[in-house]
């Protein structure tokens, strides 16, 4: 048996075959066994992983081939399925592991996959003889767990590091109290360093393409940054005002002026979770002032202007934030979107609703989204799986969350808020969005590859705005899990997944089969090449690495994709038959692509194909740069 591991171990170290696994990842394990490859098993539940000096570890395995000694025999043989860490030369592969609540279920886990696997078989004895060799290859799920010294010996990592540009809401955060675009940070909000999130790296797409990122990503702010509020202030209210002319015209239908009855699911819908009704001084059925339509006229009449550049050499506020009191217009609007309450519409007023709503639609790509409840959903930047996320309706709701956190701990205490799409496609009136992957293997020359299967998720309550729970809007798996015993449709399966295909079998007895070819996938294609393009000077490159993202889509009622977030090491756990043969699949298809392509360019490659390949090309343009003009003015001789 010993010998067998030697030999086995002698071929893999002289084919620079050794590879280490962090997490639980049975697939790749398996996968790279299969191939040839010996496994150096990391530690658990905290312990280092010291490398011996080449000397020590011999004279070990020679007393370990004589059968000296119970104590070395139980060292190789651990029955958890990995080789006990020994003392010499301390160079620890991996460092301990975070002692916190959050992350003690990974752990846990981890350790009952590792010891679940080939417990007491021939890997655990040849991982014991690699110990002292620097892994060829590494899959880890958190890059900074990796010693950072023994990090750059190893050739092939599944990660990139820096990748707050492109996988963060936010951003990585600075010291309290900086300066921002504004000048300034009020007391209790927090600045952050020029490594910004997906939120801010979007707004450089115009420097790398001429594409406007409002065509495939829901507007969204940043919470911590006073410039940014204040832009998120302006923008709930334009959208209230755009709101307001929908609801007229929705509510007035054909009828007379003034005799119209809102419809039975108008009347008193629930707001939100954290939405409280203002109390209201005149019923559900009281007609307002004419006037608080006029004034909505009024903001969209100046927008347009400003959208037209008519506004370029205006050295006061924007008129839209000037033209009408605001603290007055909101109740009222609240009324008539929450409470039901109607609107008094001339034929005149009714002819510029629609007027403007048609030329405002021409310059704003998202207004067929924004629905008219004005829904905004915000988001913790530091968290994942759907945790933190509420779904808010009234401005103040929002700005009492982000001021509620200014003394609470830095974790905690950077949001951001993003347009809430409220008119989702939707499957048997179910929410769903799509996780869609995508592989990175170089960042300069920038080199994508995309996915060709990806998987619906589906809600457990059917689409309602009129009630913002979770159950209903949060396609998250880690949220959706809750709600078991909730079926929305029986036509949706009891996992709520669906592949790609049954999707496209939906669509096409929808008779709308080409929509998935011909709209979605080139409109994922795009959203994601964007992203990648505005923070590739933001990442950390590293030859020899790649990654697989996962990102996350939802669909509008016009088939249009618009993505949500991109997540690094998206989740390879499967949570149902579908998952389970497709994050297989993946994983299958992402080390043909990385490893087995290097020794056969020919070789299969799954369901991956080229999106992007860079001109190897070095590029003389730096994101971030302060460009100004300077210089003094001619004066006549």
């Amino acid at each position: 048996r010993l010998r067998k591991a030697r030999l086995h171990v002698e071929k893999a170290i002289k084919e620079k075959k050794i590879f280490a696994v962090q997490g639980p990842y049975p697939v790749i394990r398996r996968l790279l066994r299969a191939r040839g490859w010996v496994e150096r098993k990391l530690p658990r539940s905290g312990r280092q992983l010291r490398q011996q000096p080449g000397d020590q570890r011999r004279q070990q395995l020679e007393k370990g081939a004589s059968g000296g000694g119970d104590e070395q025999g139980e060292a190789v043989l651990n029955p958890c399925g990995g080789a006990q860490p020994s003392l010499g030369t301390a160079e620890p592969l991996q460092q301990p592991w975070p002692c916190d609540k959050e992350n003690k279920g990974e752990r846990e886990d981890e350790d009952r996959e590792q010891c679940n696997e080939d417990p007491e078989d021939i890997h655990d004895l040849m991982s014991f003889l690699v110990q002292d060799q620097v892994p060829n290859f590494l899959w880890t799920i958190r890059l900074s767990s990796i010693d950072q010294e023994l990090l750059p010996r190893i050739e092939v990592v599944n990660r990139y590091p820096r990748l707050s540009a492109l996988c963060t809401k936010v951003g990585a955060r600075g010291p309290q109290g900086g300066g921002t675009r504004a000048g300034g940070v009020q007391k209790g909000m927090t600045s952050f360093s020029k490594q910004e999130g997906l939120c801010q790296s979007l707004q450089n797409l115009p420097w790398f393409e001429q594409v406007d990122f409002n065509t495939f990503f829901p507007r969204c702010y940043r919470l911590g940054l006073v410039d940014e509020q204040e832009a998120f202030i302006e923008d709930f209210r334009l959208t209230a005002a755009r709101s307001l002319l929908k609801l007229a015209l929705q509510k007035v239908r054909d009828r007379p002026a003034g005799t119209e009855q809102p419809p039975e699911s108008d009347k008193v819908p629930v707001v939100s979770l954290t939405s409280h009704p203002m109390l209201s001084t005149a019923g559900p059925c009281s007609p307002l002032y004419s006037q608080l339509l006029e004034e909505a006229l009024e903001v969209c009449e100046q927008h347009l202007g400003v959208l037209g550049h008519q506004d370029i050499d205006r050295n006061t506020p924007s008129p839209c934030r000037t033209c009408i009191d605001w603290d007055r217009f909101l109740p009222e609007y609240y009324r008539v979107a929450h409470e039901g309450t109607r609107l008094a519409l001339s034929r005149e007023q009714r002819e510029r609703c629609q007027d403007l709503l048609q030329r405002l639609g021409e310059k704003l790509p998202q207004l067929g989204i924004e629905g008219n409840l004005n829904v905004w959903i915000v988001k913790p930047s530091a968290k994942s799986r759907g945790r933190g996320i509420v779904c808010a309706t009234r401005l103040e709701e929002v700005l009492e969350l982000a001021q509620s956190c200014a003394g609470a701990a830095a974790r905690v205490c950077e949001w951001v808020v993003q347009k809430y799409v409220e008119r989702p496609l939707t499957i048997f009136n179910t929410k769903f969005d799509i996780r869609q992957w995508f592989l990175v293997t170089d960042w300069k020359p920038l080199t994508v590859w995309f996915y060709q299967d990806c998987y619906l998720r589906f809600c457990s309550r059917p689409f309602s705005l009129c009630h913002l729970e979770p159950a209903r809007h949060l396609c998250n798996v880690s949220i959706q899990k809750r709600y078991k015993a909730l079926q929305p449709d029986p036509r949706v399966p009891p996992d709520k997944i669906w592949s790609n295909k049954q999707f496209q079998a939906h669509l096409a007895r929808l008779g709308r089969a080409s929509a998935w070819h011909r709209v979605m996938v080139p409109g994922m294609k795009v959203a994601i090449l964007n992203a990648l393009r505005c923070t590739r000077d933001q990442v950390g490159s590293r030859k020899g690495s790649f990654e697989l993202f996962g990102a996350d889509f939802l669909i509008g009622e016009d088939f249009q994709p618009w993505l949500l977030e991109i997540n690094s090491c998206p989740t390879m756990s499967p949570s149902s038959p579908v998952t389970r043969r497709l994050c297989a699949n993946v994983q299958r298809d992402t080390l043909r692509l990385v490893l087995d392509r290097k020794n056969n360019p020919t070789c299969s490659i799954g369901a991956f194909e080229l999106l992007y390949r860079e001109a190897a090309v070095s590029s003389c343009l730096t994101v971030g740069l302060k460009l100004m003009v300077t210089g003094c003015s001619l004066k006549k001789p």
